[in-house]
């Protein structure tokens, strides 16, 4: 039996984690925390430290701003991570490397089985189809999401220009407006729609000579990230510190 802690218990993610959690009969959850306790869930805590005190591994979905705390409060602890959360900065990332080296910890910007399937495929037809074809990404989120562009579309964006040998930093053009001009076949597009409730879709666009590519993911159900964390969380328990991937937890790596 897998003891589990979740940080970030009454967000969107950390409620259907819970749920999940709850008909799978290889895990108990043994803490839940989040900042606002009071929101008639009287089993959620704010103190970490006191929740992942019996867990095995604690998943984390809350805001990369306290990320870092998070982290080391979890690693000191000596426990397993599994990290959801996006819009890391370049320093968060750093703490996070910090605290694989004292922990195992399994971190993707998307836990869905299926978009992970995804990052593969789109790197595999870029490195296939080379740099005749334009590559553009769409993703659209729910009004509240607060970081554009997703964590995944940057994934997406990452992967292939590392197929195709191109830097991201030069390559990568955020939407465009006014007088653009031709296209130039180094950029890869990266465009977010948010509204409504959309839970999650994902489509890269490879277009060439009278042809185009469509590789798209959609998530109907939040149900399906709970279950990729708690798949890592399954995984990672026992497992030596390092910093691994979703890839790694599915086999694919």
């Amino acid at each position: 039996m897998i003891k589990l802690a979740v940080n970030g218990a009454l967000g969107r993610m950390g409620k259907r984690i819970i749920a999940c959690a709850g008909d799978d009969p290889e895990i108990e959850v043994v803490g839940a925390v989040d900042l606002m306790e009071h929101r008639g869930s009287p089993y959620v805590t704010t103190e970490l430290g006191g929740a992942i005190e019996n867990a095995d591994v604690v998943i984390d979905f809350t805001s990369h701003v306290g990320l870092p705390a998070t982290i080391d409060i979890v690693a000191g602890a000596g426990k397993a991570l599994v990290i959801g959360t996006t819009g890391l900065t370049r320093q968060e990332q750093i703490a996070l490397d910090k605290a694989a080296k004292r922990v195992p910890v399994v971190y993707a910007p998307n836990m869905s089985a299926g978009v992970n399937l995804v990052f593969q495929l789109a790197a595999q037809i870029a490195r296939t189809l080379g740099s005749a074809y334009d590559v553009e990404i769409v993703e659209a989120h729910h009004n509240q999401k607060k970081d554009a562009p997703s964590g995944t579309a940057r994934k997406l964006a990452e992967n292939i220009a590392e197929a195709l040998r191109r830097d991201l930093d030069k390559s990568a053009v955020y939407g465009r407006e006014g007088m653009t001009g031709p296209r130039k076949m180094s950029e890869i597009g990266i465009h977010a729609v948010r509204a409504g409730d959309i839970v999650g879709e994902h489509t890269v666009i490879f277009a060439g000579p009278g042809e185009r590519i469509e590789l798209t993911h959609r998530a109907h159900s939040r149900d399906t990230f709970a279950r990729g964390a708690l798949r890592a969380a399954k995984w990672v328990v026992g497992k030596p510190p390092g910093r691994y991937s979703m890839l790694e937890v599915l086999g694919l790596a």
